[in-house]
């Protein structure tokens, strides 16, 4: 799940070497918080115009996880 991320992150920027990923641990119902970071000039880039791209992010996150029988939710700092 998060070698997808980081595909889809390094997709959208210019920075792709700013991108960077980390993941919190499982909490009691299971899901797994992934953290998303890029460039300070590439956040509008992964936002997109009132959130759309951020949005398609999160829903192709959470249908992967559901293919292999995971809960996930993406915050981008």
């Amino acid at each position: 799940m998060k070698e997808l991320l980081i595909t889809l992150a390094q997709g959208l920027v210019e920075d792709k070497d700013a991108v960077k990923v980390t993941a919190d641990e499982p909490d009691a119902e299971g899901t797994t918080v992934y953290h998303l970071s890029v460039a300070e000039g590439d956040m509008g880039r992964v936002i997109g115009k009132q959130g759309r791209i951020a949005k398609a992010i999160r829903v192709v996150m959470r249908a992967a996880a559901v293919r292999v029988g995971e809960k996930v939710m993406v915050e981008i700092d």
